[in-house]
């Protein structure tokens, strides 16, 4: 009788979308903790070890494109299971997989590629499941579902670090298997929860048609500007907690990127809760305004301490933008399909390689002054408030187009 409940119950679809994202988490934040690690374990140069980021977030670029063409023919149940079992394999494969090979680079660029797969068809495939389940007040949902990456993400540095103060560091191999527990399980979730399509079959708006409208583009602009203004504050997230806090590098390191986390985090909890009481384009106007403001307090404040604080107001800030604009392309394409949310969090996942790259650019160009270098992301916000704008005066006539 349970499992029967579980096949009729949206709720579950919900919460195993609710997993995906902190697999999401896992995939991204895990591996970073154990990058001096892997230098002292491996004997692998640390720039070498750095570049799997790169290569995690390229691959998983190369995924959003691939899945907007096969993801319809596949089916949503077998490419979410697929997803968390990829994930489950890289994120264990770190463990054992370096040994086997002479160079045990190869080894974590395999686990790395395993898991980005994973990645890749989550970030896809989790907020179309959630849009397209029969249940109330959907805008809250989303903003609430992406909510869970940022759980996800500070959940990972604290109780990673918890396990290396309590058992060691020499032991990660053991949390690196406990952490892929949790997508291993949520394979058997997303096994059994009922899956509605998105779209009827034949009625997916035409990608031609999309790209022809002025609207979709606009969107496209909103998640580069999402991705890059939260990701243009958050690499720097560290610097500002080491000399706000006056701490050490490693603290500086978990401090940092935690408070900027939670403070997204709280964001997003916090529309999903008054998001039938307020407008959304204007609300996500009032956070690009907030933002600006977090950025210039951050970059020119002459006490470190306020700086970080302009920090976590950015991460409040920033929180809506994402599930904000996948909310609103919902409603403006509501056949836009599969390719539409792909397309969205491919814009978003360039944004997120972009604005960090805008801050060192500037950084450099200013004799590595971090802080005022961090200020030219500033202009990622300012023109989320020119699209979202621009879109609410098109919107409507495209929706008419489109439909």
């Amino acid at each position: 009788m349970e499992k029967m409940s579980i096949k009729n119950n949206y709720n579950h679809t919900v919460f195993a979308c609710y997993f995906g994202y902190v697999v999401q988490a896992i995939v991204n934040n895990f591996a970073p903790l154990l990058f001096l690690t892997f230098r002292n374990e491996f004997g692998i140069p640390l720039e070498k070890i750095t570049s799997l980021i790169t290569i995690n977030f390229l691959f998983q670029l190369v995924v959003d494109v691939i899945a907007a063409k096969v993801v319809d023919k596949i089916g949503y149940r077998k490419c979410i299971v697929a997803a968390q079992l990829f994930s489950a394999l890289g994120i264990a494969g770190m463990g054992f997989l370096p040994q086997l090979f002479s160079d045990p680079y190869y080894g974590l660029l395999i686990s790395i590629l395993l898991y980005a797969l994973g990645g890749g068809l989550i970030e896809v495939l989790v907020s179309p499941i959630v849009e397209a389940c029969p249940i109330k007040n959907k805008k809250a949902a989303m903003s609430l579902l992406h909510s869970f990456y940022c759980w996800g993400h500070l959940f990972v540095v604290l109780l990673s670090t918890l396990f290396f103060t309590l058992f060691g560091i020499e032991n990660w191999r053991i949390l690196a298997l406990m952490w892929a527990v949790i997508p291993f399980l949520n394979t058997f979730y997303f096994a059994v929860v009922p899956i509605a399509p998105l779209t009827a079959e034949g009625e997916q708006v035409p990608l031609k048609k999309l790209f022809s409208s002025k609207v979709f583009w606009l969107f496209i602009l909103v998640m580069v500007c999402a991705g890059a203004s939260e990701q243009g504050m958050s690499q720097w997230a560290s610097v500002f907690a080491e000399a706000g806090l006056k701490v050490s590098k490693t603290v500086g390191d978990l401090a940092g990127p935690s408070l900027f986390a939670v403070t997204m985090g709280i964001s997003r909890v916090v529309y999903s809760k008054i998001s039938e009481k307020v407008n959304l384009t204007k609300y996500m106007t009032a956070c690009s305004v907030l933002c600006i403001i977090s950025y210039a307090i951050a970059s020119f404040s002459g006490n470190a301490a306020f700086s970080l604080v302009g920090c976590a107001m950015c991460g409040f800030a920033v929180g809506v933008m994402w599930p904000g604009a996948f909310s609103l392309a919902s409603e403006t394409f509501p056949k836009g399909g599969t390719a539409m949310f792909a397309f969205l969090a491919l814009a978003g996942d360039f944004g997120c390689s972009f604005g960090p790259s805008v801050v060192g650019v500037a950084t450099d160009f200013l004799d590595d002054d971090i802080k005022r270098g961090v200020f030219a992301a500033v202009v990622f916000p300012v023109l989320m408030i020119v699209s979202v704008l621009s879109m609410s005066a098109l919107k409507t006539k495209n929706k008419k187009q489109i439909n």
